[in-house]
């Protein structure tokens, strides 16, 4: 029998297959700025020397890629990425990638490696001129894997020192970074400077338009258009926020501070300031004013439904002003045109000037009044003003003692300070003002009139008088039901419905404030009143 086992050889396993290795290269190079490759030295000298490599190994190269600036750091990269798409998709097979050194092909560490080993899976190797390693070894593998790892070591060293260098020269107002839209980047006398250029002054007048006329950011879209600047719609928002145009400086290295810079302001801090308040206001596509004498009844009327207060708000198309529920499914909305006039007649019910006779019992009654409330509080300060001199007294006694040596020191301490304490208390009581008034049939004779004419000095006020009146006549507000389209109120100030009552009283009229059911125009039904005490 045949003992020759050559025959069975086909059905061997683990037979190690010769690895077929072309020698089919590219080169890569590539340096880290601009200057550097406007330079062209470091480029020009790691193609010839990755040149003469490929020379010495004899291998054949097919393409070059590179050739420009592009961080290491990261391995999004146009060219870098053109590489590796180029030898993975070749038909004819790349064995070797040429590189002048290790910290050319990539500083991204671990990433680098990652890349590195599926590259060799393919049969592509990542050589390096300045390094050579057999990368086909393990402990070849090992040391350019190593090598990575201190390329990127060394990129984080260099990146801290510029961070450092960085942060200190915000922290002296120099803003290190490419100059805004608006400015130029120049150099006098070696120095660099942040200058205004012509579309900053083009930009200073979108400031202006929108500090002086209020106009929308699509309006000064449109002007900015017209003087040959063109902006979108959220760069001129992003342009409007930035501090930098103020002269100040904003930087994430800055931790949240904002420091003067040394570049050139385009316009002043409080321009920047009233356009920003501006922009806020118009974040949510309507005017908010807190003071607007079109809609005097926000945060006084409420919504009958839900019991919140109504805003007040302006439909910018037809220039109309409502006030208008938040509570999501309440829908209760109103012209403000129409329910401040129905607020108005409310007024006319209380609108009741008095007869000469009844205006001067009025007054006499008043005045008595206010004198009687005011002597309890004259008496009291007389009260006060003699505790403070009784202490004084003691605190000057207690002094005699101590120097006398009547007294220890503590005993002296312990009573000193609870006088001093006492007197403190006192002194604050005497200093709160006084409710004198110097012309006080003056005070009364107005307050008549104003209480007589509530209507007319209502609409002729401005919008933090109107509040006032309000708020002094419906101590809780009102409240507003659409579906019955009538306002109502749990409450009132009682004076002004005793001097209304007094004056129907007096005129023999049958029916006065008490009786009395609102029923106003088409907007408001039968108002109830409730007659209350404040």
């Amino acid at each position: 029998m045949n003992t020759d086992l050559s025959i069975f050889e086909p059905f061997a396993k683990g037979k190690q297959k010769q690895a077929f290795r072309g020698n089919n290269a590219v080169i890569y190079t590539r340096v880290s700025t601009k200057e550097q490759a406007e330079n062209n030295m470091s480029l020009e000298t790691q193609r010839k020397a990755c040149e003469l490599y490929a020379l010495k190994c004899g291998y054949s190269i097919l393409n070059y890629f590179g050739g420009t600036y592009e961080s290491a750091k990261s391995d999004e990269r146009k060219e870098f990425n053109n590489m590796l798409a180029f030898v993975k998709k070749s038909r004819v097979q790349i064995s070797y990638i040429i590189v002048y050194s290790v910290d050319r092909f990539s500083r991204s560490g671990p990433n680098a490696i990652f890349i590195a080993e599926q590259l060799k899976k393919q049969g592509i190797l990542v050589v390096s001129v300045s390094q050579p390693t057999d990368v086909t070894t393990s402990s070849g593998s090992l040391q350019q894997n190593i090598q990575f790892i201190f390329s990127e070591y060394d990129n984080q060293l260099r990146r801290e020192k510029s961070m450092a260098g960085v942060k200190e020269a915000l922290l002296r107002g120099e803003w290190c970074h490419g100059a805004p839209t608006g400015y130029d980047i120049i150099r006098v006398n070696g120095k660099r400077q942040i200058v205004v250029n012509e579309t900053g002054k083009l930009l200073r007048k979108a400031f202006l338009w929108k500090a002086q006329e209020n106009i929308s950011n699509e309006e000064a879209i449109i002007r900015l258009a017209k003087l040959g600047l063109k902006v979108t719609h959220q760069r001129i928002s992003q342009i409007l926020r930035n501090p930098f145009y103020c002269g100040l400086i904003s930087h994430n290295m800055l931790e949240g501070k904002l420091l003067p810079g040394n570049h050139e302001a385009l316009i002043s801090k409080e321009l920047f300031l009233t356009v920003n308040g501006i922009q806020n206001k118009n974040a949510h596509g309507y005017t908010i004013c807190e003071e607007n004498n079109e809609i005097p009844l926000k945060r006084f009327v409420k919504c009958d439904e839900c019991g919140l207060y109504m805003r007040g708000y302006i439909v910018q198309k037809k220039k109309i002003h409502y006030y208008k529920c938040n509570t999501k499914g309440c829908n209760n909305n109103k012209s403000a045109k129409d329910l401040n006039n129905a607020f108005k007649d409310i007024l006319q019910v209380f609108n009741t000037p008095l007869s000469p006779d009844l205006e001067k019992l009025l007054t006499s009654q008043m005045i008595a009044t206010y004198n009687q409330l005011t002597e309890g509080q004259k008496e009291t300060r007389t009260l006060l003003m003699n505790q403070q001199r009784e202490l004084s007294k003691k605190m000057e006694r207690l002094e005699e003692r101590y120097i006398e040596e009547e007294l220890t020191k503590d005993l002296y301490i312990k009573y000193f300070e609870k006088y001093k304490e006492e007197k403190k208390e006192i002194d604050k009581s005497l200093n709160q003002p006084e409710n004198e008034v110097s012309n006080l049939e003056l005070c009364i004779e107005k307050a008549i009139s104003i209480s007589s004419n509530l209507a007319s000095t209502w609409s002729s006020a401005n919008y933090s008088t109107k509040q006032k009146i309000q708020f002094l006549l419906f101590p809780d507000g009102i409240r507003y039901n659409k579906k019955n389209n009538i306002c109502r109120t749990d409450r009132f100030n009682s004076i002004f419905g005793y001097i209304s009552q007094l004056n129907w009283d007096s005129s023999k009229q049958k029916s006065g404030i008490s009786t009395v059911k609102f029923d106003y125009s088409a907007l408001v039904g039968p108002l109830g009143i409730e007659p209350s005490t404040y």
